[in-house]
């Protein structure tokens, strides 16, 4: 079938909410199509150029940023802190591991979640599932789980908002490598990992003098100053995606203008299900996730969907399979994709596959567990001739207790202290930290 931005609405679709008011989730969609993209056709062009290095094993992937943005939680220290933390990482892994990092946010659009049951009981009461904010309310309660399509024009100027932060700070001073002492959040509650920053920052400054002294500063040379910063999320709610679709004026082509790049979720990658159409037709970069019930035909196949001429920088498989499956499943399909000769670019998801409950109740992830699926996917990218070309996290710039684990030690016990996510826990920013120095190592290695 021939692709339309709403020739997804053919085919067979999941995760998606049934809205009561029919006509005035049409209204909404109206309302969204005549507003401004929140990115443009250019910088997804410019992305895609980046993570063709990656393809090729010139650059790394740094994705991150929280599970599930939230109304309530949105505020400009917020989004500062993330982008700090983001920067203390992508400087960690580029003056140690000694490769360029392209920086991806999962921000300014990432509300949407997929869940593995349409309702969910708390003392005996069944109500609808919490989607994430764009769709209904976090609140345990009927008249919040209604889908409601006006929080698509919150998300939608919530997203506007986050974008001229990230905008700023990318270009207004704040990622200017002099200032690298600054990025540090101010918490790090471990000697080790700020020891091991300290260190390096100091390295930094002495290679920017000796760069000063030479003629190169923050003034005529804008990589010293300035920095790329792209934005992603999962396109689960297809009506919102549709809405931001543009076709670009100067190639002619479509995009999703509601970030650089989009994903497919594990449970929405059906080859013939609407997400893959849809995101078979627009131009930016498409990530994947596959998880351990995937096989190396169903890669192939999604390839072919979604990447038919095979261009570097187009297609992310993002793996998340857990740190005690990963070393069954994975080599195999490297090895059976091998010979196809793909371009793709192969990134780590250590957070879903390491999903536990704790004794408590808290959902949780083990630092350790995390740590081992990221070591293993280096090994087997390795063993098998291919790239480990990014990470892809579920990360916060702040002090949250939801992790188990690292250097920073949350216990189980500690897992109330601050377990702030509305969805699936964390990496505080000390976690993440210390992560960055891990995978600076491999990628020495690599």
């Amino acid at each position: 079938m021939s692709w339309r931005r709403d020739s997804w609405r053919e085919y067979e679709i999941l995760q998606q909410p049934t809205y009561p008011d029919k006509n005035e989730l049409q209204n909404i969609e109206k309302t969204l199509n005549e507003l401004p993209p929140l990115v443009f056709a250019g910088e997804a062009r410019k992305l895609k150029s980046e993570l063709a290095k990656v393809c090729n094993g010139e650059a790394f992937l740094l994705q991150g940023g929280d599970c599930a943005e939230s109304f309530s939680n949105f505020g400009a220290n917020n989004i500062r802190d993330m982008f700090k933390v983001m920067l203390q990482m992508a400087i960690v892994m580029t003056f140690a591991g000694g490769r360029p990092i392209v920086k991806v946010g999962r921000v300014a659009g990432q509300f949407a979640k997929p869940r593995s049951s349409d309702y969910e009981e708390i003392n005996g009461i069944s109500l609808p599932s919490y989607r994430g904010d764009i769709i209904n309310g976090f609140e345990f309660s009927k008249e919040a789980r209604v889908p409601d399509p006006k929080r698509m024009i919150q998300a939608y100027y919530q997203s506007a908002s986050t974008m001229n932060l990230l905008r700023a700070f990318s270009r207004g001073g704040l990622a200017d490598l002099h200032q690298v002492h600054k990025w540090n959040l101010g918490f790090t509650k471990q000697a080790e990992v700020d020891e091991k920053y300290e260190k390096l920052t100091d390295s930094l400054t002495q290679t920017l003098n000796f760069m000063h002294a030479c003629g190169m500063n923050s003034d005529n040379t804008p990589a010293i100053n300035q920095t790329s910063f792209y934005t992603s999320h999962e396109a689960l709610l297809l009506p919102y995606e549709e809405a931001l679709t543009r076709q670009d004026s100067l190639s002619s082509q479509w995009y999703d203008c509601s970030a650089h790049m989009l994903w497919i979720g594990e449970r929405t990658r059906g080859i013939n299900d609407a997400h893959v159409h849809f995101l078979s037709g627009v131009h930016n970069p498409i990530g994947v996730k596959i998880g351990p019930s995937a096989t190396a035909d169903d890669i192939k196949r999604l390839a072919s969907k979604l990447n038919p001429e095979n261009e570097a920088g187009r297609l992310n498989i993002i793996i998340r399979m857990g740190a005690d499956k990963i070393g069954k499943i994975l080599p195999k399909i490297l090895s059976d994709i091998r010979s196809e000769g793909l371009n793709l670019v192969y990134s780590i998801d250590p957070m879903h596959g390491n999903t536990i409950k704790a004794e408590n109740g808290y959902k949780t992830r083990d630092f350790d567990k995390i740590t081992t699926e990221v070591k293993s996917f280096f090994d087997i990218c390795k063993a098998e001739g291919t790239h480990a070309g990014g990470i892809h996290l579920e990360m916060t710039g702040q002090d949250v207790t939801e992790c188990t684990g690292g250097a920073f030690n949350v216990t189980q016990d500690s897992l109330k202290e601050r377990y702030e996510t509305q969805c699936d826990p964390r990496l505080n920013a000390d976690q993440a930290l210390e992560l960055a120095f891990l995978i600076s190592d491999l990628l020495k290695k690599a």
